[in-house]
C-alpha cells in the first residue's frame, strides 16, 4: 500500500513537472487552455468593475499595456478608465492561442459597449494581440496591443 502512495505521488509530481515543461517547449495543456481563457475573462470583468489593481494582476509585474509598463502605471491607466462612469464593457470573442517556446501568443475581438445608453452603444472594435506567459501565479500577460479600427467614414 505505502509503494502505491509513493508511486501516485511520484505520478502527480512528474505530471506537474511535464506541464510546465510542455508550455515552456511550446506546447500547451488543456488545463493551460482554460487557465488562458480565464485570464482574458478576469481583464475584463475587472477594468470593466473598476478593481484596478485586480486588472493590473492579470499582466506581469512588467507588464505593458497603452503605453502603461509596470503595475503602478498599469493601476493607474485602469483607474482612469472607470473614472469615466464605470458603463463600458468589454466584449472579447474569438480567442485564439498559439503556444510558443516563451508561452503563448493571443488574440481576440475587442467591442467595447457602452452600457449607458439604450440600447447599448458599441463605441470600440478592434483586435487584442497579447504575449503570455506562465508565471508561478499562473498565466499571465506579458504584453497586450490594441489594434483598435477605425470608424467607417474615416477609412
Amino acid at each position: 500500500m505505502k509503494q502505491a502512495v509513493v508511486a501516485c505521488a511520484i505520478a502527480v509530481g512528474l505530471m506537474s513537472v511535464a506541464s510546465v515543461a510542455s508550455a515552456q517547449g511550446g506546447k500547451l495543456t488543456a488545463d493551460d487552455y482554460l487557465e488562458i481563457q480565464q485570464l482574458y475573462v478576469k481583464y475584463a470583468h475587472t477594468i470593466d468593475l473598476g478593481d484596478a489593481e485586480g486588472w493590473a494582476d492579470t499582466f506581469t509585474p512588467d507588464g505593458v499595456f497603452a503605453g502603461s509598463k509596470g503595475r503602478d502605471q498599469l493601476i493607474e491607466f485602469a483607474q482612469g478608465i472607470y473614472s469615466r462612469g464605470g458603463t463600458t464593457r468589454h466584449w472579447n470573442s474569438q480567442v485564439l492561442i498559439t503556444p510558443t517556446a516563451e508561452g503563448a501568443d493571443g488574440s481576440c475581438y475587442l467591442l467595447m459597449v457602452d452600457t449607458a445608453t439604450q440600447p447599448p452603444n458599441i463605441t470600440v472594435s478592434g483586435i487584442y494581440r497579447d504575449k503570455l506567459v506562465k508565471t508561478a501565479n499562473g498565466w499571465r500577460f506579458e504584453s497586450r496591443d490594441a489594434a483598435i479600427e477605425p470608424p467607417a467614414g474615416s477609412r
